[in-house]
């Protein structure tokens, strides 16, 4: 008997060691398979960031949606996503993707920059104000310039102007070749009537050498400052420079019509 008990408790002891390394192999494949899930998530973002850098917006979201299928929980894809869906003029998924990417890492600053973006895109100002504020008063957001950018455009459409010189004007003693923040204030010094001003930070602005489509802007409200000064010669210059730069936007086409006019 007590042979029979023995044998019985060591052939139990056996069958638990045996589920216990089942156990463990178990948790061990699922860990194997998660990593593999992850890296194969990975490719798929590189991808589609490629894809998305050269313009083919809808390979991107294709890649991108491929992998938050293998890693749901990764923030930088649900970034990715933002800007995919951006990418294609769908604000809505965009912001959700966004918000999917600052709930699952509340620190991602380029989630809440872009956010900030969309929101000022959308003329949600106060909101947009609000997101950039966060990232102005976190010491490791390591590009404010860009957040004080916005913060600035969206203090202007709020009304404040003051505040939002001073956040434009801050803006550049961090980066003084941000361009963003030198055509911002040169609007608003051109709608508050300040044209010399505006004249000075446009061709400061030409000079950094932006995209062509930016320089066609600065170009085209060139001329209307200087239309307003009554410099019409000046005017037609910049505006015949517009309508060279970037001839199939939108810059083009109002220096194009704005020329007819003045002929």
């Amino acid at each position: 008997m007590l042979r029979t008990r023995s044998a019985v408790w060591m052939a139990t002891a056996g069958m638990l060691l045996a589920l216990g390394s089942l156990g463990c192999a178990s948790t061990g494949a699922k860990e194997a398979d998660a990593k593999l899930a992850s890296r194969k998530a990975t490719s798929h973002l590189t991808l589609g960031a490629d894809h998305l850098e050269n313009g083919r917006t809808a390979l991107a979201l294709r890649e991108f949606l491929t992998a938050e299928k293998l890693d749901p929980l990764n923030p930088r894809i649900q970034y990715a996503l933002g800007e995919g869906y951006l990418g294609r003029r769908k604000p809505e998924e965009a912001e959700a993707h966004y918000l999917r990417a600052l709930e699952l890492d509340p620190e991602y600053h380029e989630a809440r920059l872009s956010l900030s973006a969309l929101y000022i895109v959308g003329e949600r100002y106060e909101e947009a104000r609000s997101a950039c504020q966060r990232l102005v008063d976190d010491p490791t957001f390591p590009a404010p310039w860009r957040a004080l950018a916005n913060l600035g455009w969206a203090e202007y459409k709020l009304g404040q102007t003051g505040p939002a010189r001073k956040s434009l004007r801050l803006a550049l003693d961090y980066s003084e070749d941000y361009w963003p923040a030198l055509l911002s204030l040169a609007v608003i010094e051109s709608e508050q009537g300040r044209r010399r001003e505006a004249i000075g930070l446009l061709e400061e602005l030409i000079e950094i050498g932006p995209p062509d489509k930016v320089q066609a802007e600065a170009n085209y409200r060139l001329a209307e400052n200087y239309i307003a000064l009554g410099r019409r010669d000046r005017a037609v210059g910049h505006l015949t420079t517009a309508a060279a730069r970037a001839p199939e936007g939108e810059w083009a086409r109002r220096s194009k019509e704005y020329l007819r006019l003045l002929q």
